[in-house]
């Protein structure tokens, strides 16, 4: 029932900019339906006035207004699914826009709590769903309702005492169908679930077939696989053979109804109380009663599916996204991008134990603040507040002495360079990329970019230069390029405040000391944030901070962390052990 109310209401709400094609679907059905309903009359008095008299010319004047209601029962009907399915069509596409938009506004703790390959399938297989029943509607069921009713009254008017038939057949049908779809609601909506596990395992093996590879695991990850896949054919399987049992249900009412008129029929023809050409005409209507009422059967199987997919895609557009843009937000640009933490903590919903808790410092412009920590430590977690990719569940993070939440979140982002842990790059050319944040650089201010991040001489080397073709995920380059033509993005963007997510981890140290020196000459003013891994990347940091369980444990310069920092001499010793082990 949840499902079914949430379907109305994505309906009335998506289909209401396309009211004026549903309008003439109606109109045109409507014309179809008066004359679907004529042709058996028309037909009846050919049989009694024009065949059983031997008129010729009955028949044929009758047979040519027949041909031409028919015509124009074709052409009703033809642009009535034209704009049906126009209207269909832009409702899916309504949808995909709403779902696409609103996920774009989730922070992670929504993308995460949703999945990628759950919210694939919402905003492709079920916004289908819905789209697939809109188009239904509009070619059959508009139609079903008018041909009943008018069937109805036809038929009475031909015979009011074989009535009863239709009186009898049609609850039979309705109560024979109702008790096969009631037992497919549950299968349709776990058949979703089990569509999202598919998407899932299939998403798994793609981005990890290196992995699989690697560990001769694809014997394991096919049986996987195999498993998932049999679970939704088996899913679907059980569906289908409720649905294939409609069929027979309604075809066994509809044939057993016309050998009941054809009987009972029979007996008033004999007694001369009704003619053939009436008895055909009732039988006509009775089958175009029932018809209706089978058209009405396919939408109701379809209404259940299309309810848990109505149902699915609510979930999502009625989330709201926990970093929520301030109702009156200050509209004052961030200048300087002085990054201060206040006593900030962060725990994960339901979580025991908080994730960072009582952090407070101060990453001034024009200076290099270090944050090292093993792992697990929450340095990832860190990063994530610092963009307000997450708000922070206690204390404050500021931005020029500013809330960050008291700023609308595209001025915030607009004024900070990301660089992730993982860098991504996007289908297009290496000119796109280093684009994205700065849609008008200039070529000189993405080669100054490139020159910086160390990454001039490989893009030189590529065939096309600034052009040359980026894979989806830049898996056409290796991974210390893909982390320098990250960096190169973020530089073009010239932002106040560059966060680096241990984003000098696949670069040799030669390379990771030119580029350092580089960023520091190039962003003299602004304020530069580096979370690392290496001891080498951050000793020249003007502050650096060691980061333990979710605390700060210790503070201060390499040489004074040295002497002050057990933990910090811990991290310094276990790397140095390892580079002389080397």
């Amino acid at each position: 029932m949840v499902g079914a109310a949430l379907l109305w209401k994505l309906l009335v709400e998506y289909l209401r900019p396309h009211r004026q094609l549903l309008i003439a679907v109606v109109i045109f059905q409507l014309a179809q339906s008066i004359a679907s309903l004529y042709l058996p009359t028309l037909n009846a008095d050919i049989i009694d006035e024009g065949v059983a008299k031997g008129d010729t010319g009955v028949i044929l004047n009758l047979g040519a207004l027949m041909l031409g209601i028919t015509l124009l029962q074709i052409i009703c009907a033809v642009i009535a699914v034209y704009f049906g399915a126009k209207a269909a069509m832009g409702t899916g596409r309504d949808l995909r826009g709403a779902i696409f938009a609103r996920v774009g506004e989730f922070s992670e703790q929504e993308v995460t709590r949703f999945g990628a390959p759950s919210l694939i399938t919402r905003s492709t297989n079920d916004v289908q769903q819905v789209q697939q029943l809109v188009l239904m509607a509009a070619t059959m069921m508009v139609a079903a309702p008018m041909l009943a009713v008018g069937g109805v009254i036809m038929a009475v008017r031909q015979d009011v005492q074989l009535s009863w038939l239709i009186a009898v057949a049609v609850p039979v049908l309705l109560i024979g169908v109702g008790v096969i779809i009631t037992r497919m609601v549950p299968l349709f909506r776990k058949m979703q679930k089990r569509i999202d596990t598919v998407n899932r395992v299939l998403r798994e093996q793609l981005t990890g077939i290196r992995v699989v590879r690697a560990f001769v695991r694809e014997d394991i990850e096919t049986a996987r696989f195999a498993q998932a896949n049999d679970d939704v054919t088996d899913t679907a399987l059980r569906a289908g053979r409720l649905m294939a049992l409609a069929f027979p249900v309604v075809m066994l009412v509809l044939n057993v109804s016309s050998v009941a008129v054809i009987w009972f029929g029979s007996f008033r023809i004999e007694d001369g109380s009704m003619q053939v050409g009436t008895l055909i005409a009732f039988l006509s209507y009775l089958m175009q009663i029932l018809m209706s009422v089978m058209m009405a059967t396919f939408m109701a199987v379809m209404i259940p599916r299309a309810a848990v997919s109505a149902d699915r895609i609510g979930e999502v557009l009625g989330t709201e996204s926990s970093v929520r843009p301030p109702k009156n937000p200050l509209s004052s640009a961030v200048r300087r991008g002085e990054l201060e933490m206040v006593d900030a903590g962060f725990a994960y919903p339901g979580a025991d134990q908080p994730v960072l808790s009582g952090l407070s410092f101060t990453a001034r412009a024009g200076q290099t603040t270090a944050i090292i920590g093993s792992t697990g430590a929450g340095k990832t977690t860190l990063v994530n507040l610092m963009p307000r990719l997450f708000d922070a569940t206690t204390g404050s993070v500021r931005i020029d002495g500013v809330d960050v939440r008291e700023l609308h979140p595209d001025l915030l982002w607009g004024h900070i360079g990301l660089v992730p842990q993982r860098p991504y790059l996007f289908t297009g050319t290496v000119r796109s990329n280093l684009q994205y944040g700065k849609p008008d650089a200039t070529e000189d201010e993405l080669w100054t970019a490139l020159e910086i991040a160390q990454a001039r001489d490989f893009v030189e080397e590529m065939e096309g230069g600034l052009d040359a073709p980026i894979s989806q995920g830049g898996t056409n380059v290796s991974g210390g390029q893909r982390q320098r033509l990250a960096i190169a993005r973020a530089l073009v963007k010239r932002p106040e405040l560059y966060i680096f997510d241990d984003s000098f981890s696949s670069l040799d140290t030669g390379t990771d000391a030119r580029l350092r020196q580089a960023l520091k000459r190039s962003t003299a003013g602004a304020t530069l944030v580096i979370i690392a891994q290496r001891v080498s990347s951050i000793a020249d940091a003007d502050q650096i901070l060691v980061l333990d369980d979710g605390r700060i444990v210790g503070r201060g310069t390499h040489s004074e962390l040295l002497e002050t920092s057990e933990t910090y001499r811990e991290i310094v010793s276990s790397q140095l052990a390892a580079e002389e082990t080397v």
